[in-house]
């Protein structure tokens, strides 16, 4: 199959490529770099629209993806996940008029449920998102679905929740995620870890290529007319067993910088019982040790 993959530079767009490539698939490229097959912004729907023409999907992973940071930037965060997925999904429609129906396989996020009791969550939570970040990319979904419903295309989410590890030997740059801030820590890069309260928080764990693998496996799934959502979650940790498990890794103290208890959600996990039933989703390295010490090595190599 002939699939461009938008965000392909980034973190879990590099393994997606790869996952694709090992599945067989005939894959290009679009990013802001000189080594995209089609250079340009996700905002910019000419070049959208020609980067989509001739393929038969499309996995969109261009997008802005931190929760601070959406705070203080919101008409960014809606410019490129909302106008970036609506030129993606024109330029699919547009293409599925000329010819067969198309397939998106679309990045989402946990961030859509927003803080919900009731744990671990599946896909029937109630999405709430309660940062721009999580409202941007449900407007996304939201969109997909509609789009999908007149039957030209055929959608697929995925809702990741914490996307760790490396894949290919690159590291995750963004240090606002647990992970790659705990190990930039303790290769001394970064002075401290902060910690809020006691580290009880629990979060859920997956492995990039782990995840890539879903985006694979999700190609065939897109059923023309219809948009499905999947959870992808596989490891659950404390913030504390995490620092623990990563010393036991490295081989070193993580310096921590204690605050109080924040307001914030004691647990938020994921049920992948649908990926797993419905798309034969089956983590192999997401076992915590394993995202540690392959993401210690990326940035030690």
């Amino acid at each position: 199959m002939r699939v461009l993959v938008t965000g392909s530079s980034g973190f879990l767009g590099r393994a997606v490529v790869a996952a694709l490539r090992l599945h067989g698939h005939d894959v290009s490229t679009m990013h802001r770099g000189v080594d995209a097959t089609h250079r340009g912004d996700i905002r910019d729907r000419d070049v959208v629209g020609q980067a989509v023409s001739g393929v038969e999907a499309v996995c969109h992973l261009a997008a802005l993806a931190k929760v601070r940071d959406s705070f203080n930037r919101p008409a960014e965060y809606w410019s490129t996940n909302v106008v970036g997925t609506l030129n993606v999904l024109e330029a699919l429609a547009a293409a599925s008029d000329s010819g067969s129906p198309k397939s998106l396989v679309l990045a989402s996020t946990s961030a859509v449920y927003g803080t919900p009791e009731r744990q671990p969550m599946d896909e029937e939570t109630p999405t709430v998102p309660s940062n721009p970040y999580g409202r941007s990319k449900l407007a996304a979904d939201q969109a997909a679905a509609d789009v999908a419903q007149l039957g030209a295309i055929g959608v697929t989410t995925l809702r990741a929740f914490n996307i760790a590890g490396s894949s290919g030997g690159q590291p995750d740059p963004d240090l606002t995620r647990l992970i790659p801030k705990v190990l930039a820590v303790q290769a001394g890069t970064e002075p401290k870890l902060t910690v809020n309260g006691n580290g009880s928080a629990v979060r859920d764990f997956v492995h990039v290529e782990d995840a890539a693998e879903a985006f694979a496996l999700a190609l065939p799934a897109c059923t023309p007319g219809q948009w499905r959502a999947y959870n992808l979650g596989a490891t659950r940790a404390s913030v504390a067993e995490v620092i623990q498990e990563a010393e036991k890794v490295t081989g070193r103290p993580a310096p921590l910088l204690h605050r109080p208890p924040a307001n914030e959600p004691p647990t938020l996990v994921a049920d992948s019982t649908r990926a797993r039933q419905e798309l034969g989703w089956q983590p192999k390295k997401s076992e915590l040790p394993q995202i540690l010490r392959d993401a210690w090595d990326a940035l030690n190599c």
